[in-house]
């Protein structure tokens, strides 16, 4: 089957097509005829340093972890799904494995693709509907009355935060560029900061949970706008956030937190049931073709990317 690999650490060059095997499902796992695949940022950075919590990246190495397609075959233990299922997964981050003609994904790590959305755009939901989800409902205890604040609204993870904030009864203000201000605000923001116009982050009164997904600003800037008890969801465990994440106890009751994203069944579900009901909905930026993967990789690494972008696997139907 076709593929793209990388079999050394560095730029997007370093991404080339491939004639690798077609694999095969263990008994837990889906077999996929891959009709969509995304690109996340964490592609890229491990593309890039070639390491991910301290252990490299298997070569050579299919990128991706998100996909969606057909179901081909299933393993022995598999319950949920049949050959002929369309479904939306995340796959391994590490070893990725989506940018390919087929791929298989554990059964725990899928769920039915929505009904109304393009199984093209069902490739954009996984990695960044999950760690958008996970951070505000499991990190941040998102609650109806919430002021919320989310720093890279119009990104990949950001734009699917502002719509799942929203579900939850929460009060968003969105940071992101004039540019995209009228995108988030047709997502739902109740507010918008410019932050090319404007550093402040105060809004009407302090936040109680602060979703930062591009780890720039310091910390400082968010403390002072925070509720006493607020809590700060990071999408990047830095050393210094780290170190004042494990501190603050001593001295305060605002918490940090740090987004480790899990591939779930039950959340992509949700994430599913969430489309379907009109309250969620894919931003789609660029659609790249397979073997155009690394143009694609390094118009992520830009960082202008307003939602997701695409590659296309397999032919439109």
């Amino acid at each position: 089957m076709r593929a793209m690999q990388y079999r050394n650490y560095g730029g997007p060059d370093e991404i080339v097509v491939a004639e690798v095997p077609m694999p095969r499902p263990t008994p837990t796992q889906l077999l996929l005829k891959v009709a969509d695949a995304s690109v996340n940022p964490v592609d890229w950075k491990l593309r890039r340093s070639g390491g991910f919590l301290f252990r490299p990246v298997p070569m050579p190495s299919i990128p991706g972890a998100d996909l969606a397609g057909e179901v081909l075959e299933i393993g022995a233990r598999v319950t949920r799904f049949k050959p002929g299922d369309r479904v939306f997964a995340m796959g391994s981050v590490r070893s990725g494995a989506a940018c390919a003609e087929y791929a298989v994904v554990e059964e725990q790590g899928a769920a039915r693709a929505p009904r109304n959305v393009p199984i093209a755009q069902a490739a954009a939901i996984p990695l960044a509907g999950l760690t958008a989800l996970q951070s505000l409902r499991d990190l941040g205890r998102i609650a109806a009355g919430h002021r919320v604040l989310i720093v890279g609204a119009a990104g990949g993870v950001g734009h699917f935060a502002v719509q799942i904030a929203k579900t939850y009864g929460a009060h968003v203000t969105a940071v992101c560029s004039g540019a995209r201000a009228d995108l988030v605000r047709g997502l739902g923001a109740d507010a918008v900061i410019d932050y090319t116009r404007r550093t402040a982050l105060a809004g009407e009164r302090p936040y109680d949970l602060v979703f930062d997904t591009i780890v720039r600003a310091p910390l400082r800037a968010f403390f002072e706008v925070m509720a006493p008890a607020g809590v700060l969801v990071s999408t990047l465990p830095s050393f210094g956030r780290v170190g004042t994440a494990l501190l603050l106890p001593l001295v305060s009751r605002r918490r940090i937190r740090f987004s480790m994203v899990k591939s779930r069944a039950a959340d992509l579900d949700q994430l599913c049931a969430l489309c379907e009901a009109g309250q969620l909905r894919p931003v789609l930026d660029k659609s790249f073709a397979l073997a155009d993967l690394a143009a694609a990789h390094a118009y992520s690494q830009e960082g202008h990317a307003a939602g997701k972008i695409l590659i296309q696997v397999a032919p439109p139907a």
